[in-house]
């Protein structure tokens, strides 16, 4: 417990899944946390049971001028933030290269990818003013590698920028002890995943080495270890937690 003592957290796609793991472990690690979403009425439930160290923003991570007011919000309610978890994503259309719209692609990207750089670029100088900072970008498998099937080209695209986004940004900012490290999941039991796919994750079992699942929290555990003070010497580096889908 308290691992996260004295810490102001600011985590995207909040309101369920992956990112709804991780307010819950955060907060319960001693986090002051800023959830943000789209989902105003499931994250507003959510801080209300959280309590008084949680605080819902509704936010379009897309929007340069929502981060900026997210960003001074919280720290009105907090104080710099010093972790930030690039969380919010979308899987977009199921489609081929040749079929792909421009528009769905570029609304991928947007939501994947773009926001990320709005989220870091937004969140620095918060960090910059603590003296020291974590990031974690959630990327994908399918920024490791393309072989599996998922949606589309933009999709893919989108989590292998985010991985390169990740190592350039830790260069920049690592002598100002702000460290910035991607996350790699396969296969959770969240919404997005089962809206994709079912609740059993379609073909994927026989792709998984464990054969089965994950829960969102076996996420979390390792977004909390990066963001806590024991990943101190941790960063620029891919993280994947895929039950071993990529050793192959």
């Amino acid at each position: 417990m308290n691992r996260l003592e004295g810490k102001v957290a600011l985590i995207t796609g909040a309101a369920r899944g992956m990112g709804e793991s991780h307010a819950r472990r955060f907060v319960a690690e001693g986090a002051k946390v800023i959830l943000t979403d789209r989902s105003e009425a499931a994250g507003t439930a959510l801080a209300k049971e959280l309590g008084k160290n949680s605080l819902f923003l509704s936010h379009d991570v897309t929007d340069a001028t929502q981060w900026a007011d997210v960003v001074t919000r919280g720290e009105d309610a907090f104080g710099a933030i010093s972790i930030l978890v690039n969380n919010a994503g979308i899987l977009g259309p199921i489609a081929q290269t040749a079929e792909l719209a421009e528009a769905d692609y570029l609304a991928v990207c947007a939501v994947n990818q773009h926001s990320v750089f709005l989220g870091m670029r937004a969140t620095l100088p918060s960090m910059l003013r603590a003296g020291k900072g974590s990031i974690v970008n959630i990327s994908s498998i399918a920024g490791m590698a393309a072989n599996y099937g998922f949606p589309s080209l933009a999709y893919v695209a989108s989590k292998f920028a985010v991985r390169g986004m990740t190592k350039a940004t830790a260069m920049e900012y690592g002598r100002h002890n702000i460290r910035v490290n991607s996350v790699h999941p396969g296969f959770i039991m969240t919404p997005m995943m089962i809206e994709a796919t079912d609740e059993g994750g379609g073909d994927a079992l026989a792709q998984i080495p464990l054969g089965r699942i994950a829960d969102p929290s076996e996420v979390t555990n390792v977004v909390l270890f990066l963001a806590s003070d024991e990943s101190s010497y941790v960063t620029g580096a891919e993280h994947l937690v895929d039950a071993g889908m990529l050793a192959h």
